[in-house]
């Protein structure tokens, strides 16, 4: 199963889009799923359902992270390398989906749809963006982090 087919399957069983992004390289990062999971659990629905930046290039950017970040508080032409990286995976995230704001891929009003989680149906699943977005940011993590 690949990277996209993962996080799709992860969504699908109701994790949200970033925890099914993230979760979809756990291997790579060492952790289980759960585990995983849990470290992208409050990126879900545009960042715990504020519909900013869609969960699933929250959890393409996590894993990024992850795996290219820097620690070191003056590691400048680190921090412009790991900066250049994101936008250019943001990039084709957008221009791929249109968008990598929550909000605008699910044609919604600035605090609009802020309740609860929708229940999830076949045609929930089939009416939103959200498994094309688990598959196109899972696609780019998989491009630019996992050789």
């Amino acid at each position: 199963m690949n990277r996209e087919d993962r996080a799709e399957k992860l969504f699908r069983m109701g994790y949200n889009c970033s925890q099914s992004v993230f979760a979809a390289f756990a291997d790579c990062v060492g952790m289980t799923v759960e585990e995983a999971a849990g470290i992208a659990s409050p990126f879900g629905a545009g960042f715990g359902k504020l519909r900013e930046v869609c969960g699933a290039v929250s959890g393409m950017t996590l894993l990024a992270g992850y795996l290219k970040g820097y620690s070191d508080a003056k590691a400048d032409e680190e921090k412009k390398e790991l900066y250049k990286l994101i936008q250019t995976m943001c990039g084709e995230f957008e221009a791929e989906m249109g968008s990598f704001i929550c909000r605008e891929l699910l044609d919604l009003k600035p605090g609009e749809d802020m309740a609860e989680p929708a229940v999830r149906t076949e045609e929930y699943y089939s009416s939103r963006p959200c498994v094309k977005a688990c598959r196109t940011a899972a696609a780019i993590a998989e491009k630019y982090l996992v050789k």
